[in-house]
């Protein structure tokens, strides 16, 4: 029977409505045959069939059915077909689908929009409106409504229109905005910015200014970056007092303790960045300052480096260490020596972290305001002193249409995307109430924004694409060059319509020939924790963590997640599917060494660990290569990579005009908990076969509280309790992997 479409409009548990169609009816029936060792297709189609006439007989008149009626409808025909094992598997699925509508009401949530469980439980601890008592008063669909009519308050013109598109994309998860712009529009706090960058200058009313501003600022929900290249060596002369500087070490110390006072009065958590120089006569104690793992664990640190930094590492040449204050060469070191200390320290924790300074100055667009001296919380967004940004992600998931073999980016329902999403956060810089007068003014300066991405892990597994082929690369160029231009050209036209951002003199876009710019700049690829559960999306441009996880959120919940899209796979090979199969890849997490799953299918389904680390940085070169601002993105390790490799990513990553990196080595805690199905073990590190790559995703210990840790993009975290450690913020969430 050929795929057609019914005249009768679905209406879903979540009150939407769509067009019936034979194909989605086919489909549920094959699954369910598929469970029981089922292989024909045809055959489903015919029953589906079917079943679409006689709900047309039955139904035509009022021209609405519930999909209870649908569902009761199927199994009537299954059972009058002699299909008793198939209609059994159809009413046990059905079954499991009503436990998850009753656990999603159980939440005390109305899910209007048709969220998973996992995206209600987080839309409901982290963004929907609650009473005094705590109660939750609005739906994931009012919030996105909320959102909506808040930003759209910043349209002079056409206001409706714009609010209903903004609305309309959130709800069809196309395009989803930062965190604090989901909590906060439309309520008494309205700073929706989620990454700030605030100075740091070498004198100590400054310096205590600078902890007041910032201090503020996470009051409201920021998390703030600094750069501490500006302050005097420790030891080094204090004129005014004949006493001698603490240095940058111990003012990180002034920072976390600060942050930590915070928390425990009850407030949000909050994160900092500090970045150094690698010209910095203390870059030795700054590499080493979270050494033990346990100590500033409200702070991510970074080493600023340059390309002539790490030009003198591969001619093996002395480098120079210079004193802020005067200028004057204090010390000759080793290049080579001092690269190797950050990547011994980063092999042993993670941290530092690499910023290529001088190749994110190269593509400052506004150079005549002043040099970007360091990034916001996880490195992905540069910005100016006193200079925020505001970030969403459009969901590529969502933008391929098409199965079997014929999947394709829809490229027209993305360019659409991109265009609504980058006048949703020139308004979110319109209407935001930003804390700090001097933010305020910085900001409505530049006007910058970050359009990222998430879902790209789930788009090439519906193109079925590898993600370590080539060929994913150069899909990832192509996509966010598309993303990119559509980018730019839709905020010249709102330069056109609404003015330029009013340092556009003098700015790169206006050195490049455009008459408008709105936005000094576009793009940025963002974490995507929250929001990217919410979306129903794998994390940024990240590969799968595992194949099947279960996602911690929160601190408080472990949220069970499956690959649908590997399930739906084995599903179309007959005769594949069986509960045993889908057992063992719950024990293993990873399905490289279950031969009997077709090479095909193994080749598209890789998690993190089964990837070469070449692969990840050359990832990440080819969408920063499209990325006015920085990309954040993990760059996982065997465990048995040694120093050598860690160096190795760092000069790649150099060579190949990144502008940050991070890496991650597998198990470089040691000993720790992984979660393999039900089962609870303790696996230690073994050798990583380049083969088969069989290293599994896992969480590490939190030396604080000795609850689990995990990294993504760049970010470790510990929500557990009062605990936090690492690479922490407001859009980021724990990953607790099978």
């Amino acid at each position: 029977m050929s795929i057609m479409k019914s005249k009768l409009q679905v209406l879903k548990r979540s009150e939407r409505e769509e067009l019936l169609t034979v194909e989605k009816i086919a489909e549920s029936i094959f699954l369910a045959a598929q469970d029981v060792g089922g292989t024909d297709d045809k055959l489903a189609r015919k029953l589906a069939g079917i079943v679409v006439d006689r709900l047309e007989k039955h139904y035509g008149r009022i021209k609405k059915i519930a999909s209870a009626e649908i569902g009761d409808m199927v199994e009537r025909v299954l059972l009058e077909n002699a299909h008793y094992k198939t209609a059994k598997a159809y009413i046990i699925n059905r079954e499991k689908k009503r436990q998850i509508e009753a656990s999603k009401r159980a939440l005390g949530v109305h899910d209007d929009i048709g969220l998973s469980y996992n995206a209600l439980l987080v839309a409901k601890e982290k963004y929907l409106l609650k009473d005094r008592e705590g109660e939750v008063v609005e739906t994931p669909g009012g919030m996105f409504d909320r959102v909506a009519k808040f930003l759209a308050k910043a349209e002079k013109k056409e206001r409706n229109k714009w609010e209903r598109k903004f609305a309309e994309l959130m709800r069809e998860r196309r395009f989803i905005p930062g965190g604090r712009t989901l909590a906060n529009s439309g309520t008494a706090n309205n700073q929706l910015a989620n990454c700030f960058v605030m100075p740091m200058p070498d004198n100590i009313e400054g310096i205590f200014e600078s902890l007041k501003e910032s201090s503020i600022l996470k009051k409201y929900g920021g998390a703030v970056g600094f750069n501490f290249g500006h302050i005097r060596p420790k030891g080094d002369m204090v004129s005014t007092t004949s006493g001698a500087a603490a240095g940058p070490i111990a003012l990180m110390q002034l920072i976390n303790d600060a942050s930590e006072i915070y928390l425990q009065a009850g407030k949000r958590r909050s994160g900092n960045m500090v970045t150094l120089p690698v010209t910095h006569p203390d870059v030795w104690e700054f590499i080493h300052c979270k050494e033990s793992g346990t100590n500033l664990p409200h702070i991510n640190y970074s080493l600023a480096v340059t390309h002539k930094f790490m030009e003198a590492v591969k001619q093996n040449q002395d480098w120079e260490l210079i004193n802020p204050r005067s200028g004057k060469q204090v010390a000759r070191v080793s290049a080579r020596g001092l690269l190797e200390e950050a990547a011994r320290m980063a092999w042993k924790t993670g941290d530092p972290g690499l910023i290529f300074i001088d190749e994110i100055e190269k593509h400052n667009p506004t150079p005549q305001v002043g040099p970007l001296e360091t990034v916001n919380l996880c490195g992905e967004q540069p910005l100016l002193s006193y200079e925020a940004c505001n970030l969403g992600s459009v969901n590529l998931a969502v933008h391929v249409v098409g199965q079997n073999g014929e999947a394709k980016v829809e490229w027209k329902k993305l360019e659409e995307t991109v265009r609504v999403g980058v006048r949703m956060l020139d308004d979110v810089v319109s209407v935001c109430q930003y804390p700090l007068p001097q933010v305020a003014k910085m900001v409505a300066a530049n006007r910058k924004i970050g359009l990222g991405v998430m879902g790209w892990a789930d788009m090439l597994v519906k193109l079925k694409i590898p993600y370590d082929a080539p060929k994913a690369r150069t899909l990832a160029e192509e996509v966010m060059g598309f993303i990119q231009k559509i980018g730019h050209d839709e905020s010249s036209r709102l330069g056109k319509e609404k003015g330029s951002f009013p340092n556009f003199r003098g700015s790169s876009w206006e050195k490049k020939g455009y008459k408008h710019f709105r936005n000094a700049t576009v793009t940025t690829i963002a974490p995507t924790g929250s929001i990217s559960m919410i979306a129903n999306a794998s994390g940024g441009i990240e590969p799968h963590f595992a194949l099947a996880y279960f996602r911690k959120s929160m601190g408080q919940y472990e949220l069970p997640e499956v690959n649908n899209d590997l399930v739906w796979m084995i599903k179309h090979v007959n005769g594949l599917y069986s509960t045993e199969l889908m057992d063992e890849i719950a024990r293993l997490g990873s399905i490289q060494k279950v031969g009997r799953i077709p090479k095909k299918i193994r080749d598209v389904f890789v998690t993190s660990m089964d990837i070469d680390p070449v692969i990840h940085v050359k990832m990440l070169a080819a969408f920063q290569k499209y990325t006015d601002n920085a990309v954040s993105k993990t760059i996982n390790l065997p465990a048995s990579a040694s120093v050598e490799d860690v160096i190795g990513v760092y000069m790649l990553a150099s060579e190949l005009k990144c502008k940050g990196i991070t890496v991650y080595r597998d198990k470089s805690r040691g000993e720790q908990v992984l979660n393999i199905g039900t089962q609870k073990s303790k696996i230690k590190s073994k050798n990583w076969d380049p083969v088969s790559n069989n290293s599994l995703s896992k969480e590490e210990s939190c030396p604080e509280c000795g609850s689990k840790l995990a990294i993504e993009e760049g970010c470790k975290k510990c929500y557990e309790g009062n605990c936090i450690i690492g690479r922490v913020t407001d859009e980021d969430k724990l990953y607790s992997r099978w």
